[in-house]
C-alpha cells in the first residue's frame, strides 16, 4: 500500500498541497522559501484580537550576546497569574517564524486557558548549532525572571514545542536539568525532530513522502551541525536523542503520525523517558503525516491530536 492510500482520506487536501514543492538544496534557495512561506501566511482572522492579546518582548542578550524576540499571547479575559506554555516554533531547524505560529498560539491560549510565550531564534545554516538552543534558552531565562511582567506563574511552567522545535524543547528541557535551570512541570513533544543519525525503519520507510522526508531531513541537519553530522560529535541539546541519561526530566506527552518520518526515534525516546523514570505519555495517529494538524486542522484526526494536547497541558499545570 503506497503512502497516499495508507493517509487518512480526511487529510488528502495537505498532501495535494505539499506535492510538487521542491526542497531547497543551496542558501539562495533557502533564503527564497522564507519568503514565499512569510508571503502566503494568512492574515490572522478578524475578531481574534477581542478574544486574545499580544505583546513584544526582548530578551537582552546583554555584553556580546544577542537579543532574543520573544512574543506572548493570553486569553483577552483572563485575569490574574496564568500557568504558562513556552513555545518553539518548527521549521526544520532552517525555517519559520515566531509570526509564522501567531494563530496557532493564539488559538493554544484560548483553548487551555494558559498563557503562551513563543520564541524567535536563528536559523541555520546562517547560524548554526548552539544558535538556536542558545537563543531559546536565554528567552526561558527571560520568561521565568519577567513572570510578574507576564502574568504568568513559573512554577507552573510548561516547554513545548512542534518538529524542530519540539526537538529544541527536548535539548532545553536537557539543559535545564543539566544546569539547574528553571523547573519545568511538564514538556509537549509535537513529532519532535529528536535524531541525526538517520537510522531509524521510519525513516528509511519515508525517502521521498511529499511531507517531511529523509532528504529534507539529512539536508536540515547537515545544515544545522556541519561537519559535525552524524559523528559522536553532536551535542544532546542539538539531538535529543543522543542523550545517555534522561532522569529527572519534567514529564512529558509525544504526539507523531503513523506515517511521520521521526515515528521510530519519538517512540523509542518516549520509552527511554519512561525506563528512566520520567511519567510519559506517547500518542501514535494512524493514517497522519508529518505537520498534518496544521494542513487540515479540520480532520477528525488533527481535532483529535489538538484535544488531546490540551488536555494533558491544562492537566499538567492545573
Amino acid at each position: 500500500m503506497n503512502f497516499f492510500d495508507r493517509t487518512d482520506p480526511q487529510l488528502h487536501p495537505g498532501l495535494d498541497l505539499l506535492t510538487g514543492r521542491t526542497p531547497p538544496t543551496t542558501l539562495a534557495e533557502l533564503v527564497a522559501m522564507r519568503r514565499a512561506d512569510a508571503a502566503r501566511r494568512p492574515a490572522l482572522p478578524a475578531g481574534l484580537a477581542d478574544q486574545a492579546t499580544m505583546a513584544d518582548h526582548v530578551a537582552p542578550g546583554g555584553g556580546q550576546g544577542v537579543d532574543v524576540a520573544l512574543r506572548s499571547y493570553r486569553p483577552a479575559h483572563a485575569t490574574g497569574t496564568l500557568p504558562c506554555l513556552y513555545w518553539i516554533h518548527g521549521g526544520g531547524m532552517v525555517a519559520g517564524t515566531m509570526a509564522g505560529d501567531d494563530l496557532h498560539c493564539l488559538q493554544l491560549a484560548l483553548s487551555t486557558g494558559l498563557a503562551v510565550v513563543s520564541v524567535e531564534y536563528r536559523l541555520a545554516p546562517e547560524h548554526p548549532f548552539p544558535a538556536a538552543v542558545d537563543d531559546a534558552y536565554q528567552g526561558l531565562l527571560w520568561t521565568v525572571d519577567n513572570a510578574g511582567l507576564l502574568g504568568v506563574d513559573p512554577a507552573r511552567l510548561a516547554i513545548g514545542g512542534a518538529s524542530a522545535g519540539g526537538g529544541i524543547a527536548a535539548g532545553l528541557a536537557l539543559r535545564a536539568r543539566d544546569q539547574d535551570g528553571p523547573a519545568l512541570r511538564f514538556q509537549y513533544l509535537a513529532y519532535p525532530m529528536l535524531d541525526d543519525r538517520d537510522q531509524t525503519p521510519s525513516n528509511r520507510e519515508f525517502p521521498a513522502i511529499p511531507s517531511w522526508n529523509r532528504k529534507r531531513n539529512t539536508q536540515a541537519w547537515s545544515w544545522l551541525l556541519g561537519p559535525a553530522h552524524g559523528t559522536d560529535q553532536v551535542s544532546e541539546y542539538a539531538a535529543p536523542a543522543r542523550a545517555g541519561n534522561l532522569s529527572g526530566l519534567p514529564p512529558a506527552l509525544i504526539q507523531v503520525g503513523e506515517l511521520d518520518l521521526f515515528r521510530d526515534e519519538d517512540i523509542e525516546y518516549a520509552a527511554r523517558l519512561l525506563q528512566a523514570g520520567v511519567p510519559t505519555a506517547l500518542q501514535v495517529y494512524p493514517g497522519f503525516y508529518h505537520g498534518a494538524d496544521a494542513l487540515v486542522p479540520e480532520a477528525d484526526v488533527s481535532v483529535r491530536l489538538l484535544r488531546d494536547r490540551d488536555e494533558a497541558l491544562v492537566r499538567a499545570l492545573a
